[in-house]
């Protein structure tokens, strides 16, 4: 190459010579691009390689007793008794909460960020263990259960979806792996999915791209209100499902929120205050415990913290 440029610089080169140089350049370069190119795959790889075995070997701190049996026949009485729990610092996320929840009801959690209403679903699902008193469910304490008989009885649907670079059939069939077509195509009807799938050309077998980039964020939503139908469990989180829709989206995913909580037993964390007002019952969180319970008409007549987040988004004219 050093020579080729010598010649070129000196004009001693013809074109067809000049051409064949720049052909045994590309020649010669070509094979050390793909090698540059292997070594970064290879490398890249690598370390994403043992990053994942990181990852499958380590223990989960949540585990079963020896005993532990299947949770059948579930009701979806949900009882917090005494409910003590704080996370690896000293602080106390809850301290001594009590409540219950009959099977059918709809409950909801309001309060301000960080005061401990996501951390009372985890307990409830059991990513974290309480440190004090006990959660049950049908009156059994829940660490006396098995892991998968538990979570297979409570849906969640949370603000952030997660779906996964397949069909919209693959991404509802997340919430019963065996599920027939025509059981995905009832539950996606349910989650007010019906209209938007047939104007699709191919229907439930569509794309919808990694983490359903080709979806807006409602339809998103309404795929993961369609597993939960399909899943059928007898407990349903709803946490913040619909604060960052727009007007419209939130009506429909509203919708289709009213259907999933009929004869089940729900819980729902809402900013938005508007839709939990016809909970059955309302648990303020304060920081350390449940500080106030009532309706919403109950709440806003005792002229608390549920009293003054409503003043904050509509206006004084609903707290009276």
């Amino acid at each position: 190459i050093g020579a080729g440029g010598y010649l070129i610089a000196t004009g001693k080169m013809q074109a067809a010579e000049l051409a064949a140089f720049a052909l045994y350049v590309n020649v010669f370069i070509g094979p050390i691009d793909i090698l540059l190119e292997f070594a970064d795959s290879l490398m890249k790889g690598f370390t994403g390689f043992r990053r994942f075995e990181e990852v499958m070997e380590t223990k989960p701190q949540i585990t079963e007793k020896p005993d532990a049996r299947s949770l059948e026949n579930v009701k979806g009485d949900i009882a917090f008794d005494h409910v003590s729990f704080r996370y690896d610092d000293d602080t106390p996320v809850l301290d001594q909460v009590s409540f219950e929840i009959p099977a059918g009801g709809r409950y909801a959690l309001a309060g301000p960020s960080g005061s401990g209403k996501s951390t009372i679903c985890s307990l409830i699902l059991r990513f974290y263990d309480v440190t004090g008193g006990a959660v049950r469910i049908d009156g059994v304490d829940i660490r006396d259960l098995t892991l998968e008989s538990l979570r297979q009885q409570i849906g969640v649907v949370t603000q952030d979806v997660y779906l996964f670079d397949g069909t919209i059939a693959d991404n509802i069939r997340y919430g019963k792996w065996d599920a027939t077509e025509e059981e995905v195509l009832e539950a996606a009807r349910k989650a007010s999915l019906a209209e938007f799938i047939e104007s699709l050309p191919d229907g439930l077998q569509t794309r919808v791209g990694e983490k359903g980039t080709r979806l807006s964020g409602g339809q998103k939503q309404r795929i993961s209100i369609a597993r939960i139908f399909l899943k059928d469990p007898k407990i349903v989180i709803l946490d913040e499902a619909t604060s960052a829709l727009d007007n419209e989206s939130e009506y429909y995913i509203q919708q289709a929120l009213e259907k999933l909580t009929e004869n089940r037993t729900s819980l729902t964390i809402a900013h938005r205050l508007s839709t939990i007002e016809n909970a059955d019952r309302i648990l303020v969180v304060d920081g350390e415990g449940i500080s106030e319970s009532g309706t919403h008409e109950e709440l806003i007549a005792q002229n608390g913290l549920y009293a003054s987040y409503v003043f904050r988004q509509f206006g004084p004219h609903e707290t009276h």
